[in-house]
């Protein structure tokens, strides 16, 4: 040990010094020395409570997102991360040692070894280089959906009504085409007396759910529904080393679309939710998962889906899962969410306008007393130092300690575009997942039921004119079938590529596999 530490300093880092398992953070910061006597630390037994990591951007939350979970993955923990900007795929390769990183091990008390962790790489409905994470409509819900359609409060409710009258009727919701299916159905003259026996459902909010459907699929977002659907369950793995498998989402490619991303970090954390047996309290948590870019989740969304976000985070912690929001403020998250969050790695605010001063003293109010001015300290922190506070073994508040966190020891970047190909290739995952599948569902059913409606209705009109022409218009059943309003209707709002695939089960010439 060096120097006696100052009492105050002291005092913070004794706060700090857990029996347990831990995770290190960093070296404690104080009168302007970095002093690495005095290690800030994460209690691993408390890491199902959640936590917060938020700052500006440039302040290093992704850096401080790599060390947490390396070191998570290195005690046994799987860790789920979520790979925005596609620069966290170096976390399965070893870091590279230089001056910087040096200095940094050096200043902090770190004795720094290059290594990579066992990960897995994955990507929505295999857009981007990944193993295809895809869900169901059933399973998705109604509620994410309408966050993903950005429906408002009533056509929500009505789209509720609709996968109850799917659930009903025993029409499987699949993929997109099967609720646009249903939905044209209950909208065309065949369905709309079904309307009557769902309880309110409009022909023209009907109509709305399908016109944002349909510009839902034209911007490509077809392929995250359907088969076969992601068990999360694969999250929850070791490496054959005991070390916790690190699952790295890769989500560069629709980084563009961040409504529909959030929401589907969401669907991950709720069927997690849904599957998980109750644990109470463990040494160490089962998974932690972070979800990157917070606030997008929350922006724009809907009562109903707050309220499902906040009963998910606050009952998964006996699921033992945690869950880190990343975001540049806390008040990015409804203050429900964030009085779950009892842990906090709080990095450099700006304060150069009105609205940032005041989110800097909203920042400063949500922390416990401190020794430190933390507004002076918010502002003038540099990049890799944060403020934290976490739970104690005990489940108490630690002291504020402000930080210098270690430097990552895998690479702090992306790896090669060739790497990470065959890093997906060469998983047992890939053969599982790689290939979409599409069994016979409410589309086939619906398409098949008009088929049978309109031969019924063929065979009756010929009985009715004996061995005379058909009726007028009519001819065949395939051509009576193309003839029908329903079918016409379906054409429409499928467009040109689902049309055809109508067609082909019509025809029965190109029936999908089963």
């Amino acid at each position: 040990m060096g120097r006696a530490l100052p009492a105050e300093a002291a005092e913070i880092a004794a706060g700090y010094a857990f029996a347990g398992p831990a995770l290190e953070l960093g070296a404690l910061l104080w009168g302007g020395e970095c002093l690495a006597d005095a290690q800030i630390r994460i209690s691993l037994p408390m890491l199902n409570r959640h936590g917060l990591v938020a700052g500006a951007t440039g302040t290093g939350k992704t850096k401080t997102l790599q060390l947490i979970a390396e070191q998570l993955a290195a005690q046994g923990v799987p860790v789920f991360l979520a790979d925005i900007k596609g620069d966290v795929s170096g976390i399965s390769a070893p870091g590279e040692a230089g001056d910087k990183v040096a200095e940094r091990a050096r200043d902090v008390g770190q004795e720094w070894e290059a290594t990579g962790f066992p990960s897995e790489f994955y990507a929505l409905g295999g857009i981007g280089t990944g193993i295809p994470v895809r869900a169901t409509i059933t399973s998705f819900g109604p509620v994410l959906l309408s966050k993903v359609l950005q429906l408002n409060q009533t056509q929500e409710q009505s789209l509720g009504l609709i996968f109850h009258y799917a659930d009903q009727k025993g029409l499987e919701l699949f993929d997109l085409k099967d609720l646009r299916a249903v939905v044209t159905f209950l909208t065309s003259d065949e369905g709309k007396p079904e309307l009557k026996g769902i309880g309110g459902l409009s022909t023209v909010t009907a109509g709305v759910i399908l016109r944002a459907l349909t510009a839902f699929e034209a911007q490509g977002m077809g392929d995250f529904f359907g088969e076969p659907e992601f068990d999360t369950s694969e999250f929850l793995r070791l490496a054959p080393d005991g070390r916790g498998l690190v699952s790295v989402l890769e989500l560069a490619d629709v980084q563009d679309k961040p409504q529909l991303f959030s929401t589907f970090l969401m669907w991950l954390l709720a069927d997690l939710y849904n599957d998980l047996p109750e644990v109470g309290d463990v040494e160490k948590p089962k998974l932690v998962f972070f979800f990157d870019e917070a606030h997008l989740l929350f922006n724009g969304a809907s009562k109903a889906f707050l309220q499902a976000i906040t009963q998910t985070v606050r009952l998964i912690r006996s699921k033992g899962v945690g869950v880190f929001f990343v975001t540049q403020t806390p008040k990015d998250v409804p203050a429900d969410v964030l009085g779950q969050l009892g842990n906090r790695v709080q990095h450099a605010l700006r304060a150069f306008t009105p609205d940032d001063q005041k989110a800097l003293k909203a920042t400063v109010r949500t922390f416990p007393d401190s020794a430190y001015d933390l507004e002076e300290i918010l502002t003038g922190i540099g990049t890799g130092e944060a403020v934290v506070t976490v739970l104690s073994e005990k489940g108490a508040p630690t002291p504020v300690a402000a930080t210098r966190l270690r430097a990552p020891e895998s690479l702090m970047g992306p790896v090669e575009a060739g790497v990470l190909e065959g890093a997906v290739r060469a998983s047992v995952l890939y053969s599982r997942y790689a290939e979409a599948v599409d069994r016979e569902s409410a589309y086939e059913k619906l398409s098949a039921r008009e088929a049978e409606r309109v031969e019924a209705e063929a065979a009756a009109s010929q009985e009715k004119a004996g061995s005379g022409p058909g009726p007028r218009g009519g001819g065949s059943v395939v051509e009576q079938v193309v003839g029908s309003g329903m079918f016409k209707s379906l054409l429409r709002s499928m467009g040109t590529q689902i049309g055809r695939e109508i067609s082909r089960s019509v025809f029965g010439t190109a029936r999908r596999r089963r």
